[in-house]
This record gives structure tokens, sequence and C-alpha cells, in this order.
């Protein structure tokens, strides 16, 4: 083969993994803001009739944090296995979980059917969910990294994160959609639809990955013999501060992202007294700043480095809380959806570069179990329980300041810790990639490095 067409080659492979990452991180979100939504808008009703209203709304949002649960031990069980068996196959085994277990959502008895199994179903079915998401976005993105030439890892890498708000977008457009349905119907059979349909987007994720060739920073591990027994003992005994460090630092952009779009939902129409729909028109085009303002941020990022453009995020995140829900309080259209475009601008410079920034601090022998952990750990900490405790903090003060307050406080942790969060010393224990793998220059001297 001659070099022009191993060029051509790395060309399309790196095309082909930001296609199959994007997909996936599409599905990923997809499912949870389709969960999102039904927790927040049905599910009270489908699986907990018989709880007071109040009660009932806070055991169904419950169920929407039971699945970060399950994600710990996701992120463990494939980051070992991505470390040691590698990307490809642990991508192709997590997003086909999680495909089945959206699917099966979408199956599921309600309690006027099948009584207290309903709700421990949906339990299941959710850490079904949790356990194969604890590996999908780490390996996502790094299959984009690590096929991405250095000098553009910071714009693919963002490119990848556009699928949140695509995956938002499109579960919101289709819950619109089976919202218009008369309630009767829309508690009948409509709200399992959203769940039934992401059965078409695993397939089109899985199909493309199962054609995609592993990564070449993977292979330069497996070439040097360098791969770990255990990389959770390794990443714990190595790179434990990093880890704890990943974890605060996407605080921000986890609490700010579900607020904005799971919990804004309920208290709209019990702090703003307006309707769901309301809520959803005013959600809906704000989403599509995040698909502009995401690959910005990575742009930037190539250029001014992934670290100072996180750090420009999250400082912007501990005021824009304020200024979002204060124009929620106008409850005029435009003033609530300047509040949404706000929030989402310094929401994407935040988390438009975590896929080059925090894939770069874990040398690449141990970057899918150290990306995975740290990553999950700090969904748990900030998305997880974030709209339960900005429904308490609702309840107890009897006004929006103390939400923000909670927002900004969150955004102060990950700014903290981002000024902690360097690019560690190369990892010498990494060979560099064989020639055959940087014979267009894209990985060559990095030894395995972030």
């Amino acid at each position: 083969m001659t070099a022009t067409d191993v060029r051509a080659s790395r060309r399309n492979q790196r095309n082909k993994a930001l296609v199959a990452s994007w997909l996936g991180t599409t599905v990923e979100y997809y499912d949870f803001s389709i969960y999102g939504l039904a927790s927040s808008v049905v599910f009270a009703q489908l699986f907990f009739p018989h709880s007071d209203p109040l009660i009932g709304t806070l055991l169904s949002l419950s169920t929407f944090a039971i699945g970060f649960i399950a994600r710990p031990v996701g992120a463990i069980v494939f980051g070992h296995f991505g470390d040691r068996l590698g990307r490809k196959s642990t991508l192709v085994a997590t997003l086909g979980l999680m495909g089945v277990a959206t699917f099966a959502v979408g199956l599921l008895p309600t309690y006027g059917q099948a009584g207290s199994l309903a709700p421990v179903l949906l339990i299941i079915a959710r850490l079904a969910q949790g356990f194969s998401v604890g590996g999908e976005y780490g390996g996502a993105i790094l299959m984009t990294v690590e096929h991405a030439d250095r000098h553009e890892r910071g714009f693919r890498g963002s490119l990848v994160n556009t699928g949140t708000s695509a995956g938002l977008l499109l579960a919101n457009l289709v819950f619109l959609g089976v919202l218009q349905l008369p309630d009767d119907q829309l508690l009948a059979w409509g709200w399992r639809l959203p769940f039934l349909l992401s059965a078409v987007l695993v397939g089109v994720g899985l199909f493309v990955r199962l054609s995609l060739e592993e990564s070449p920073e993977f292979e330069a591990v497996k070439a040097g013999n360098a791969v770990g027994r255990l990389p959770v003992v390794d990443v714990f005994r190595e790179c434990g501060g990093r880890v704890l460090l990943v974890a605060l630092g996407i605080l921000s952009a986890g609490v700010a992202f579900t607020l904005a779009t799971v919990y804004s939902l309920g208290y709209g129409q019990t702090g703003l007294g307006l309707s769901k729909d309301t809520m959803i028109s005013v959600l809906l085009p704000a989403t599509l700043v995040i698909i502009v303002c995401v690959p910005l941020a990575g742009k930037l990022a190539d250029r001014f480095g992934a670290r100072s453009v996180f750090l420009a995020g999250a400082a912007s995140l501990v005021v824009l809380p304020f200024a979002w829900l204060a124009l929620l309080q106008t409850r005029q259209y435009w003033l609530m959806l300047l509040g949404f475009v706000l929030l989402f601008i310094g929401y994407s410079a935040n988390y438009g570069v975590v896929p080059a920034y925090f894939s770069q601090v874990f040398p690449a022998r141990l970057r899918f179990t150290g990306m995975s952990i740290g990553f999950t750990v700090g969904l748990i900490a900030g998305n997880a329980f974030a709209p339960d405790i900005a429904a308490y903090l609702l309840h107890v003060t009897g006004g929006w300041l103390g939400i923000a307050v909670y927002m900004a406080a969150m955004s102060v942790v990950s700014l903290i810790a981002a000024l902690f969060l360097r690019e560690p010393a190369a990892d010498t224990t990494t060979p560099p990639a064989p020639a055959s793998l940087v014979a267009d220059g894209s990985t060559a001297g990095t030894r395995g490095e972030p």
C-alpha cells in the first residue's frame, strides 16, 4: 500500500470514527432526554399513581437518577475491556445494550397493568441503561480523538458533543409530537413511541461501528505489549487525582444541562404556571445554539488550548444561571428563549472541549478506564440528583434564587478543578505507534501519551 493509500484510508477511518461516535452520543442523549421528559411528564401517573402528586413526581424523577447509580459499574467494566480488548468491540457492546434497555422501557407494563411489578421493571431497565452508558461516552470520544490528527482533536471531539443537542432536539421533537395526543391515548400507548423509535438510531449506529477499525493509539499500546491486566487498579494508582479532578470538572456542564433540559419542564408547570408544550417550544430552538456553539468551542480549543476554553466556559456558568432563571420569571416567550440561549452558550464553551481536554490528561493505555470513571462519577454528582435538588430548593425557599446559587456553586467547583487539571508529562511506558499507523504523520511521536 502506498503512502497516498494509507493517508486516504486514515482519512476514511477518521471520518467513520467521527460518525460512529456522534451517533452513539446522539443515541445516548436521546435516551437520556426521553427518559427525563417522561419522568417529568407522565411516569408519575403511569408507575406511581397512588402517591401524593408531589411525592409521585419526586419518585418518578428518582428513577431518572437511579440510572446514574449503575454508571460507575459500567464505567469500570467497560473501561476494563476498552483498555484491554480495544475501543471498537467495547463500543459495539455498550451501544447494543443501551438500545435493548431503552426499547424495553417502551414495552413495560404500567402500574395499572402489573401493579408493583411495573416500577420494579422500570428501575431494572433504567439500571441497564445506566450500566451501558457508563462506558459509552468515554469510549465514543476516544475513538474520535485517537483517530484524529492532534491539530484537530478539539474540533472533531466537539463535533461528537453536538450529538448531545442532536439527541435532545430529536427527543423533544418526538415527545412534542406524542404530547399532541389526547391524554387518554398518551397515557395508554403514546408515551411508548419515543422509546421504541430508539431502535432505529441504535441500528444505524451499530452498522457504522462494526465497519470501523480499531483506534491507532490502542493498536500502539498492544504492539508495545503495554496493555495492563487490571487497568482500574493502575488508573487509581497512577492517575487517581486526575480521575477526581475530571469528576469535579464535569459538574458545571452536567448540572446546567440537566436542569435546563429536564427540570425546566416541570419547573415551568409548577413554578411558572406554564404548560409543558410552552416550555418545550422554548427549549427546542435554544438547542440549536449548542449545535452551532459547541464546534466553535472546539475550533477555539485547537487554537488556544482546550483547558483555556473550558475555564472560560466554567467561569461563565457561575453567572449565567442567574440570568437564565430571572428571564424565565418574565413568562415572555422571547425573553425565556434568550435565557436558554445565554445558558447554552456558556454550556457549549464548557462542555464542547471536554473530549479533547479530559482525554489528554490520561495515558493511552489507561484512557478508557480513566475517562469513563471520572466522567461517570461527575455525572452522578452533577446530573443524577440535580432535578431533585432543584425541586427541593424551590419547595424550601419558594423561589428560584436558591437554584441559581446551587448551579453557580457547582460551576465554581469545576473552575477550581480545571485550574489543577493539566496535561501530564509524556507517558514513557507506551511505545510509539508502528510506522504503518503513522504513515500520514497523524500519531507519529506521540508515544501514546495524551
